[in-house]
């Protein structure tokens, strides 16, 4: 097998970024889900903004702009709103802003809490004015989210320190923006439930298969942080208990990821989808609800981890993968108190 693509989401919700190369870390890559959006209620009470309930968060396309200088502290993401319409509005934000004298604001997700950083208003009055409604954007900074589920690594030993970077980056400024390692209980940013989603792209053939008339769907709906490409058979991954890149690098794949109505969304829309990609949700839970811990739920890819030797490595579209440890039965799903998804 191989790394066909890499995708890091730099807001939680929206669309992704792609990319070639980049250093894996413990709590993910880099710039991944280290910012949320949050919707101010009339009460001012705070709504956690995701996609499945806030499908207009597909029309947001970030790009990431990093500094040929290596400074990862100058560098930033411009965040594109594309309206129905065919209008554009573009804001550029910080990789990691500067946190002094913002306000805190408490984020639960999954019953995992932190408090993360609310961002100055122009930021906040972007967001507010091209959704239509008055929401926020949250900075995580260094207080990561607690992991609520088993996981083997847990019972691993610290290892070697960061080994390469990206050629632009230094080791030293990449601590800066994802924290220092070596933390005896896994963290989290706020991705849902782990570091990294892992999928392959030969269980897509299943997938199509459930839809007529030659229709294709978008791969991309499933969030993915790395697409493997190769694999023998569809659903394999299911298996799947760890993943070594190019002889060096391991990821640990912890669990099943269960899915949403997410899947339903029309991406070129931002609205609930129609026809057949539309009701893929219900498609795939006709025989894909395979993991006991949440049986209602129909599961696609696998939540991982990185290994404790492998923090600081870096991986590339078109790395080698080989599966170096499978099991011998589907893993079951333990998040603390989630057995079916929110809504």
């Amino acid at each position: 097998m191989k790394i066909s693509k890499i995708y890091t989401y730099p807001i939680k919700g929206i669309r992704e970024a792609e990319l070639d190369s980049v250093v894996v870390t413990q709590h993910g890559f880099p710039y991944d889900r280290r910012y949320m959006l949050l919707q101010v209620l009339e009460d001012g009470s705070l709504k956690n903004m995701a996609i499945a309930a806030y499908p207009a968060m597909s029309r947001y396309f970030p790009a990431l702009n990093l500094p040929e200088n290596g400074d990862v502290l100058k560098g930033t993401f411009t965040v594109t709103y594309k309206s129905l319409e065919g209008n554009a509005r573009t804001i550029d934000i910080p990789l990691k802003p500067k946190t002094d004298g913002l306000e805190r604001v408490e984020v639960t997700m999954h019953r995992s809490p932190t408090n993360a950083y609310k961002m100055p208003q122009q930021y906040n009055d972007f967001f507010s004015s091209t959704f239509g409604f008055t929401c926020i954007l949250v900075y995580l900074g260094s207080d990561m989210r607690k992991v609520l589920m088993s996981t083997d690594g847990n019972k691993q030993a610290s290892a070697a320190a960061p080994s390469s970077w990206l050629s632009s980056l230094s080791s030293k400024a990449t601590q800066l923006v994802v924290g220092g390692a070596g933390d005896q209980d896994r963290r989290i940013t706020f991705a849902d439930c782990a570091p990294y989603l892992i999928v392959s792209d030969k269980s897509m053939d299943d997938v199509h298969s459930r839809m007529s008339d030659g229709e294709q769907y978008d791969i991309v709906k499933f969030r993915p942080n790395i697409i493997m490409t190769g694999a023998t058979e569809v659903w394999e991954e299911d298996f799947w208990a760890e993943l070594t890149i190019n002889g060096t690098t391991k990821i640990e794949c912890e669990h099943n990821c269960a899915r949403c109505r997410s899947l339903n969304i029309d991406f070129a829309t931002g609205e609930p989808g129609t026809g057949e990609a539309g009701s893929m949700l219900k498609k795939l839970a006709s025989n894909r609800r395979v993991d006991p811990g949440m049986k209602w739920s129909p599961v696609f890819g696998r939540y991982s981890f990185l290994h404790p030797s492998s923090e600081g490595h870096n991986i590339n579209v078109g790395d080698e993968v080989v599966v170096s440890r499978r099991n011998d039965e589907r893993t079951k799903f333990d998040w603390e108190g989630l057995h079916t998804l929110p809504k």
